[in-house]
C-alpha cells in the first residue's frame, strides 16, 4: 500500500489535485512519464556515445538528463511551472526527435520515436499550440535532404512516408483524445448531477429523520404527561396535607414534616430523571457508547410503560446475561421504541384478547438479535412488502408512516443490517441484528 502511494505521489509530483483539476492532474502524470522515459533514453545514449567515443553527443546528452532533473525539481516546486516544464519538454523531445534523423541512418530504427510525438504534443500542450509545434517538425523532416549542414542517410521519399504515417497517426490521436474529452465532460458533468442528488437525498433523509423524532416526540410527550401525574399528585397531597393541618391549628409534628420534605424531594428528583432520560433520547449528535444491550430495551419498555397503564397490554422481557455492545444507544432505542409503539398501535386498534408484546435477547457471535413479537394477528400479505417504505401507514390519519422506515434506515446505514419482519394468523414477529463492535 504504502509503496503504491508512493508511486502514486511521484507521478502526480506530490500534489494534491481536487475534482476541477481532474485535467491538470492527467497532464502532471503524463509529464513525469514523459521526463522518466526522456531521462531513461539520454542515459542510454550517453552510454552509448562513450562506448562508441562520440564523446561531444554523450556530453550533449548527459546535459539533456541534467535538465531533465532540474524540470522534474520544477514540477515539485510549484504547479505554476507546468506550462514551462511543458514548452521545454516538448522543445527537448521535438529537436531530439529531429537529431535522431540527421545523425542516424534507416537502418538503426531510431525514427520509429517519432510515432510518440503526438501522445506528447497534444497531452502537454492545448490544440492551438501542438500545431506549430507539429508543422514544424514536419517541415525540419522534409527539408533535411536537402539542407547544406549535415549529410542525412534518409531519402526524401522515406522522410515524406515517416511524415505522412506520423500525420496519420497524429489525427487518430487527436480524434481519440477528443473523443476521451467529451466522455469525460460527460462523466464530470453525470458526477455533478449525481452529487446534487445526493445532496437531495441526504436533506431528505435527514427531513424524514426530523420528521420521525417529532412523531415519536408527540408520544413521548403524552408519555411524559402519563409519568408525571402521579408524582405530581404525591407532590400536590403532602402540600395540601401540610396546609390543611396548619389551617386547622393542629400540630405538625417534626419527623411528619421532614418525611414530607424528603417524599416532596424524592418525587422532583424522579421528575427531574425522567426529563433527562427523554433529554438524553432527543440529543441530535449520535454517541458511540458502550452499553448493555438489556438496559437499552428496559429503557425503551420504560418509555411505553405509561401509555400502556389504561390497557390490558403486558410487555414480556426475557433478559439474557450481560451483553455488552459498542454503538449508538438512541439509535437503537429509536428503532425499539417504533416497533415497540406499532405493535402496541396494533393491539389497540384489534382490541385483542390477552394482548402481549414479547421481547427476546439472543446471544451470537459477532452480534446480537432482538426478536419483538405480538399477538395482534399479523400484517396482510398485501401490506408486508411496503410497511418499510415511507410514509407507508394503516394507521390513516393517525399514522406517519415514517417509524418503520426511519427504522429500516438507521439499522441499514449505522449498523449495516436490517430489520427482518415474519408474519402469521397470530402475530408478527420483527428481529433487529445489531453489532457487537462497529466497524
Amino acid at each position: 500500500m504504502r509503496r503504491e502511494m508512493l508511486i502514486k505521489d511521484f507521478f502526480t509530483s506530490s500534489w494534491s489535485f481536487n475534482e476541477q483539476e481532474r485535467e491538470l492532474r492527467s497532464k502532471f502524470q503524463m509529464m513525469n512519464i514523459a521526463i522518466v522515459l526522456s531521462s531513461t533514453a539520454v542515459v542510454y545514449g550517453t552510454v552509448l556515445n562513450l562506448y562508441k567515443e562520440f564523446f561531444s553527443l554523450a556530453i550533449f546528452e548527459f546535459l539533456l538528463f541534467l535538465a531533465n532533473i532540474v524540470l522534474w525539481y520544477m514540477l515539485r516546486r510549484s504547479k505554476k511551472f507546468y506550462d514551462f516544464v511543458s514548452i521545454a519538454v516538448t522543445a527537448q523531445f521535438t529537436f531530439l526527435l529531429i537529431l535522431l534523423i540527421y545523425i542516424s541512418s534507416p537502418e538503426e530504427m531510431k525514427h520509429t520515436w517519432y510515432f510518440t510525438y503526438p501522445i506528447i504534443i497534444l497531452y502537454f500542450k492545448n490544440e492551438k499550440y501542438a500545431i506549430p509545434w507539429f508543422v514544424f517538425l514536419i517541415s525540419m523532416l522534409l527539408i533535411a535532404p536537402f539542407q547544406p549542414f549535415f549529410e542525412t542517410q534518409y531519402s526524401f521519399f522515406q522522410l515524406f512516408y515517416i511524415s505522412f504515417v506520423l500525420s496519420i497517426v497524429s489525427i487518430i490521436v487527436y480524434f481519440y483524445k477528443v473523443k476521451m474529452d467529451e466522455a469525460t465532460q460527460i462523466i464530470s458533468t453525470q458526477e455533478k448531477i449525481l452529487s446534487k442528488k445526493v445532496v437531495e437525498l441526504t436533506q431528505k433523509d435527514k427531513m424524514l429523520t426530523v420528521q420521525s423524532k417529532q412523531a415519536v416526540m408527540g408520544e413521548m410527550i403524552s408519555m411524559i404527561a402519563h409519568q408525571w401525574r402521579q408524582p405530581l399528585s404525591t407532590v400536590t397531597l403532602s402540600i395540601s396535607n401540610l396546609q390543611v393541618k396548619k389551617l386547622l391549628g393542629e400540630e405538625i409534628e417534626e419527623e411528619e414534616f421532614d418525611q414530607a420534605l424528603e417524599n416532596i424531594s424524592n418525587t422532583v428528583v424522579y421528575l427531574s430523571q425522567t426529563i433527562d432520560d427523554f433529554q438524553t433520547y432527543f440529543r441530535p449528535d449520535k454517541e458511540f457508547s458502550s452499553v448493555d444491550i438489556n438496559e437499552l430495551i428496559e429503557k425503551a419498555i420504560g418509555f411505553v410503560e405509561p401509555r400502556l397503564k389504561k390497557t390490558a397490554i403486558e410487555i414480556k422481557f426475557f433478559p439474557q446475561q450481560r451483553l455488552v455492545v459498542n454503538t449508538y444507544a438512541n439509535e437503537i432505542i429509536q428503532v425499539l421504541l417504533n416497533i415497540i409503539n406499532n405493535a402496541v398501535d396494533e393491539l389497540i386498534s384489534r382490541n385483542i384478547k390477552y394482548p402481549k408484546v414479547v421481547i427476546n435477547v439472543f446471544n451470537r457471535d459477532k452480534e446480537v438479535v432482538i426478536s419483538i413479537a405480538d399477538n395482534a394477528g399479523g400484517i396482510a400479505p398485501e401490506y408486508i412488502d411496503s410497511i418499510f417504505e415511507p410514509y407507508f401507514s394503516t394507521k390513516g390519519k393517525n399514522g406517519t408512516g415514517l417509524g418503520l422506515y426511519m427504522s429500516q434506515m438507521i439499522m441499514q446505514k449505522q449498523f449495516q443490517t436490517a430489520i427482518e419482519v415474519k408474519s402469521t394468523n397470530y402475530g408478527s414477529i420483527f428481529t433487529i441484528v445489531v453489532p457487537k463492535k462497529l466497524a
